[in-house]
C-alpha cells in the first residue's frame, strides 16, 4: 500500500475505507467489492493504484462491518450494499478533499449489482461505472434507471456471467459497452488479463469523469 493512501471510517455505519487522492485529481472512483472480498483485495488494489497513477482518486471500502459479514445473507443483500455505497458517496461529497471531484463506481462480482443499484438513485448519479466480472443483473428493475456510461468487462472463459451481462446490457438505456477479455476466467487470474482490465477501466474513467450524466 502506498504512502498516499489513508485509512478512513465512514459514518453512520462505521465502514472502513482506504482513500487515495493524487495531486490535482480529475475525479474519484469508489470500489464496491464482491462477496468474500474487501478493501484489501489484491486485484482491486492493483486497479486502484493504476487509477491514481492516471490522476484519479480512489476509495476502496468494505460495504459491511466485520459483524455483518458473518451473516452470509448480508453478503448477497444487494439493496443493503447499495445503501452503503450511497453512504460512501455522501461522505465523498462532504469531504473537503473530494467534494468537487466527479465520481465513478467500480464494481466487482456482486459489487457491480450494488454499484448499478446505487447509481440509479437520483441523488447519487455517478459520471461513469465499470463492472469487472460483475453481476449487473442483480440490480433488478432499476437497471433501466441507470444513466451513467457503463463499461461491462467479462472474461471469455466466464460464459455464465457473460450471458448474464448480455441480458442486463439489453435492458440498460444508458451509454454501455461490453468488453470481453480473451482467455480470462471470472477472477482474471490468467497472465495479462488483469492488465487488460486496468487498461480498459483507466481509459473509461479518463474519458467520462467530468462529464455530467444525462
Amino acid at each position: 500500500m502506498s504512502d498516499d493512501v489513508m485509512s478512513i471510517e465512514i459514518p453512520p455505519s462505521g465502514l472502513q475505507g482506504l482513500l487515495g487522492v493524487p495531486a490535482q485529481a480529475r475525479g474519484i472512483v469508489l470500489f464496491a467489492h464482491g462477496s468474500g472480498s474487501g478493501r484489501l483485495s489484491p486485484r482491486n488494489q492493483r486497479v486502484a493504484a493504476a487509477l491514481r497513477e492516471a490522476g484519479i482518486a480512489t476509495l476502496l471500502l468494505d460495504l459491511l462491518t466485520d459483524d455483518e459479514e458473518t451473516d452470509r445473507a448480508n453478503v448477497f443483500d444487494i439493496e443493503l450494499l447499495a445503501r452503503r455505497l450511497g453512504e460512501a458517496t455522501d461522505w465523498v461529497h462532504l469531504n473537503a478533499d473530494t467534494a468537487l471531484l466527479p465520481l465513478g463506481y467500480f464494481g466487482a462480482s456482486t459489487g457491480a449489482g450494488a454499484a448499478l443499484m446505487a447509481a440509479a438513485q437520483p441523488k447519487h448519479r455517478p459520471a461513469a461505472i465499470v463492472s469487472r466480472g460483475g453481476r449487473p443483473d442483480l440490480a433488478g428493475d432499476v437497471l433501466e434507471e441507470v444513466r451513467a456510461p457503463t463499461l461491462l468487462i467479462v472474461g471469455s472463459h466466464d460464459p455464465q456471467v457473460l450471458e448474464l451481462n448480455r441480458r442486463a446490457m439489453a435492458r440498460m438505456r444508458c451509454e454501455k459497452v461490453l468488453s470481453i477479455v480473451p482467455g480470462a476466467s471470472h477472477l482474471f487470474e490468467e497472465p495479462g488479463t488483469l492488465d487488460e482490465v486496468i487498461r480498459l477501466a483507466v481509459a473509461w474513467f479518463r474519458q467520462h469523469l467530468g462529464t455530467p450524466p444525462a
